[in-house]
């Protein structure tokens, strides 16, 4: 298997009824010279009350759904994915995203050609079509929090300095090497994942990108963090 992409659900069905169909359309241009599989898509759903896997799994008899009894969390989920994944390349995808064609393919290709490469994140954009900060974000810190808090950071978006945690200083349309990718897309190597584990289960939602992304640049490279 090339790819397996894990999405947590949590009453959100239409929006994750849109994700499965672009997923579906992007796994079709993923290039594929041997025998291996392409990808494989689970949804691991946290106890939604809104029939999210009865409605969803006729619809898209491909995709592999885990059922919780209860709200585990995102990180608990994400991890229960990954223990029934196969797939050479790991991607945690968000289920109110929308991927082009093209994604799946070029992000893959990005790993083929930059062996020293252990794990990327993609550009985002909102449902209007404006760039996401959350797409490249640098650690945070207590400076960092003291310029959010005097509202620097809003005063001046495009300060390395006074924007230093979401990097505003870096063009939203190229390529960078930083800190933390984005819980909502972060497509890693397995090799990569076997040695910093998943997720950390202590996180129920939110901060959980940021401990993967440091632990994973301290395995790519510990003395230069990269």
């Amino acid at each position: 298997m090339l790819l397996s992409i894990i999405i947590v659900n949590y009453n959100v069905r239409h929006f994750l009824e849109q994700c499965l169909f672009s997923v579906t359309r992007a796994v079709q241009f993923i290039s594929n010279d041997t025998d291996e599989r392409r990808a494989e898509v689970i949804v691991v759903d946290n106890n939604s009350s809104d029939n999210s896997v009865e409605y969803l799994q006729p619809l898209f008899p491909g995709t592999k759904f885990l059922t919780n009894t209860e709200n585990l969390g995102f990180a608990k989920a994400c991890n229960q994915g990954l223990k029934i994944a196969s797939g050479r390349y790991i991607l945690f995808l968000n289920p109110d995203t929308i991927v082009p064609e093209d994604c799946f393919e070029t992000c893959l290709r990005v790993f083929e050609q930059k062996p020293d490469v252990g794990a990327l994140g993609t550009k985002m954009l909102d449902g209007s079509g404006r760039f996401l900060k959350e797409s490249k974000r640098s650690f945070p810190s207590p400076l960092t929090s003291l310029f959010k808090l005097f509202g620097l950071s809003r005063l001046f978006p495009h300060s390395k300095i006074f924007s230093k945690y979401h990097l505003g200083n870096l063009d939203a349309d190229k390529d960078h090497v930083v800190d933390v990718l984005a819980g909502a897309f972060m497509m890693i190597r397995r090799e990569v994942l076997r040695i910093t584990g998943s997720f950390d289960e202590i996180f129920f939602m939110y901060g959980e990108d940021v401990d993967l992304s440091y632990r994973i640049q301290q395995t790519i490279n510990p003395a230069t963090g990269r």
